[in-house]
């Protein structure tokens, strides 16, 4: 393998490398073919959906680095959170409820975006801040710490108000106020979404290096100033993490729970979401179709497929249709 001077690899990769890599996908969707698990397509699909999604960012991400605008940078820290909105509120979310994707949004961009920037020029030092090579891949991991503890906690507080509702009633019709009634799912959806960030940080370094920080060392950098860069980019994400999990949890608490101190169920949607319904009832309709086009073509063949085997029975069987008629016959045997 060839060192460049900075002693970072610098042997390319090629797609040979990715499909090899692929193996162990391939891999895991054995076992789970084997043990009945039933994950297997997930993990493929799952897989070949990071294949297509780190070329098009590889593609994009190129001509930011090149370009060195900062109105570039800010477009793509806005699409990662609004690619980050959607994949929580279609992909993730079981339960959503009335104005989730702009409450999201406004969770994950109040809080990847002061934290990323005060991180950056602060504890890390990079000025001007908004430095492509820098800021884009903090934002992209805020981002995906983000979606993590949104989707915990939203997910808890919405099935307990969906599905456990009689005890926020119970405390409703005793008097408290929809705050007093609805703290215990608040703390405990935090305690959830912030329980991962907590058992990654208590493992880092005695059993686990975690991606940055071996990045860092692959690009060269010391293994000390490697470590101390993923400190800091740990207690953002755990900070981002906390503040997106908060807004969004409170957010949807005021919705659910309206003015009046009256949890609204109806304004909780356990269905999936309409682009997995409409892409159900598209599937349907192109079945459908298919099922007429396949009985139509089969009533046009059906007859040619009748001619065809009289005629053949015409020519094949007359041997057998005199030995019948002469078993018919006086003495016949």
């Amino acid at each position: 393998m060839d060192a460049d001077p900075g002693g970072g690899s610098s042997t390319p990769l090629s797609w040979a490398n990715v499909g090899l890599a692929f193996s162990f996908i391939v891999f895991d969707g054995i076992i789970s073919v084997t043990f009945g698990l039933g994950v297997g397509s997930g993990l493929v699909t799952a897989a070949v959906r990071c294949i297509i999604q780190l070329s098009v960012v590889a593609l994009i991400l190129q001509k930011v680095f090149e370009a060195e605008n900062p109105l570039a940078v800010a477009g793509i820290a806005f699409l990662l959170n609004f690619m980050g909105t959607i994949e929580t509120v279609v992909n993730k979310s079981k339960k959503r409820y009335n104005h989730m994707f702009p409450s999201v949004l406004i969770g994950m961009l109040g809080s990847t975006i002061p934290v990323s920037i005060i991180g950056v020029r602060y504890a890390m030092v990079v000025e001007p801040f908004w430095q492509p090579e820098q800021y884009i891949p903090i934002v992209g991991m805020l981002c995906g710490g983000a979606i993590s503890g949104i989707v915990v906690s939203v997910t808890y507080v919405l099935k307990e108000l969906h599905d456990n509702k009689d005890k926020v009633e119970m405390y409703l019709a005793f008097g408290a106020s929809r705050f007093e009634a609805c703290k215990p799912i608040a703390k405990e959806a935090l305690r959830l979404a912030l329980t991962p960030n907590i058992n990654q940080m208590s493992v880092l370094g005695i059993i686990a290096i975690p991606g940055m920080m071996t990045g860092a060392i692959l690009g060269g950098s010391s293994v000390e100033q490697a470590a101390r860069l993923q400190m800091v980019i740990m207690f953002m994400i755990s900070s981002c993490t906390a503040l997106s999990s908060i807004v969004t949890t409170c957010l949807a608490l005021a919705v659910v729970v309206d003015n009046e101190h009256r949890v609204r169920s109806d304004r909780i949607d356990a269905r999936p979401h309409a682009v997995w319904r409409a892409r159900s009832w598209l599937v349907e309709r192109i079945t459908e179709h298919l099922k007429h086009a396949t009985h139509r073509a089969w009533k046009k063949a059906r007859p040619m497929f009748k001619r065809a085997d009289s005629s053949y029975r015409s020519v094949d069987s007359p041997l057998e249709d005199r030995t019948d008629r002469e078993r018919l016959l006086p003495g016949g045997r």
